[in-house]
């Protein structure tokens, strides 16, 4: 599930220069696309997230992989850039569906001196997408067009729809007995808000995914455009990526359940800043390029899984999915709101704008997480008893 959720987006990426080509699209208009699906996974995961606290896990993931096998089917039929930006918004509602869920579920099955090393493990489908998944899927849409690398992605992500319904369980967990409605759930969100750590934990992930809207997004068409790396060099740049965080996920999960989560997020959000300022001027060539964007993931790793380890345990069970979704949420709005700029500021200005700007927003988020977000130390229970209910 995580790789092919993970590889469709992160896909789009090294694929604009064959989808503006393809659709007739200036490159000042293709962030929308960025835009679009950001956009509806934050509505979406406002919305999904007390439901998952309330029907539980099993059943989000289930639906959120069979809603998003079904859109990638969907980018077969797509001819014109309204009918993309139609679809990657239907691909960002399903996404919504699928983000807070997965990691909630983490949550809900382990206890907290091991979700570092789970969701370590869980993110490293991520970097087999990298590995794979992106230099694959940029192959093949060089070859026979961007549609393509959709398509690969909706069948994986079949598959992975099977194998939540026949192995995924749903943990045991207290769920959220009162009523769903419209003002209940408002009222949720605002109690939730009233909370410090929730609002220090939600705008982090706001300026995280801020940084990557702004620095990734026009990275490959800056690399082929200006540095003048070949389309395959910059597919097997994400293998080199994926190599580098599928080893450190795992890792730094693991260091984060023995020396504590915000170490590890505090160092690899200094490390990723200084990492965006030196890419305009160290990258001169496709070595360098690798070099760069092989510390760029392993930063990445040792930022997330310890992050969202952290913010599992930052309220009760009944309340982790309305937790992670508004985190999410925020962040993708972040995400929505660092391509739009993106876009802006690379035309305007030139790329090395965009690694300046990035830097900026993760220094910041190092300085909230350092001095404002708690370090939960209690929630150690053993893991939770799994139903197949």
């Amino acid at each position: 599930m995580m790789f092919s959720a993970s590889s469709q987006v992160i896909i789009m990426a090294p694929i604009l220069p064959e989808i503006g080509e393809a659709l007739n699209t200036p490159e000042s208009l293709l962030g929308w696309l960025a835009t679009s699906y950001t956009v509806l996974l934050a509505v979406m995961a406002i919305v999904i997230g007390p439901i998952s606290d309330k029907v539980g896990r099993r059943r989000i993931l289930l639906a959120g992989c069979s809603a998003m096998a079904l859109v990638l089917y969907l980018h077969a039929v797509v001819s014109t850039f309204s009918s993309m930006l139609v679809v990657r918004a239907l691909a960002g509602m399903a996404g919504g569906m699928l983000s807070g869920a997965a990691v909630s579920f983490v949550g809900d099955y382990f206890p907290y001196n091991r979700r570092g090393w789970a969701n370590g493990w869980i993110m490293s489908g991520m970097a087999v997408g990298q590995i794979l998944g992106i230099p694959i899927g940029k192959i093949l849409a060089s070859s026979f067009g961007f549609r393509w690398p959709f398509l690969m992605f909706a069948i994986t992500m079949t598959f992975a729809t099977l194998l939540v319904f026949f192995f995924v369980p749903q943990p045991d967990v207290s769920r959220d007995q009162s009523r769903l409605t419209i003002g209940s759930v408002a009222k949720k969100y605002w109690k939730l808000l009233d909370s410090r750590s929730v609002v220090v934990a939600s705008a982090s992930y706001f300026l995280m995914f801020l940084s990557i809207g702004i620095y990734v997004f026009y990275l490959p068409l800056w690399l082929e455009s200006v540095v003048g790396i070949s389309k395959t060099q910059t597919a097997s740049l994400f293998l080199v990526g994926g190599l580098a965080n599928v080893v450190a996920g795992p890792l730094a999960g693991r260091v984060s359940d023995v020396l504590g989560r915000k170490p590890l997020i505090v160092t690899s959000c200094v490390g990723m800043g200084l990492v965006m300022v030196a890419t305009t001027y160290l990258i001169t060539n496709i070595w360098y390029a690798y070099a760069l964007f092989a510390m760029a993931m392993i930063m990445v790793a040792l930022r997330m899984s310890p992050l969202q380890s952290l913010m599992t345990a930052l309220v009760p069970e009944s309340r982790r999915g309305m937790l992670m979704s508004l985190a999410i949420s925020t962040g993708q709005l972040g995400m929505s709101l660092g391509t739009g700029v993106a876009g802006a500021v690379y035309t305007r200005y030139g790329y090395t704008s965009n690694t300046v700007i990035g830097a900026i927003a993760i220094l910041a988020m190092a300085v909230l997480v350092y001095r404002m977000l708690p370090e939960p130390t209690g929630d150690m229970q053993p893991a939770v008893a799994a139903t197949n209910s």
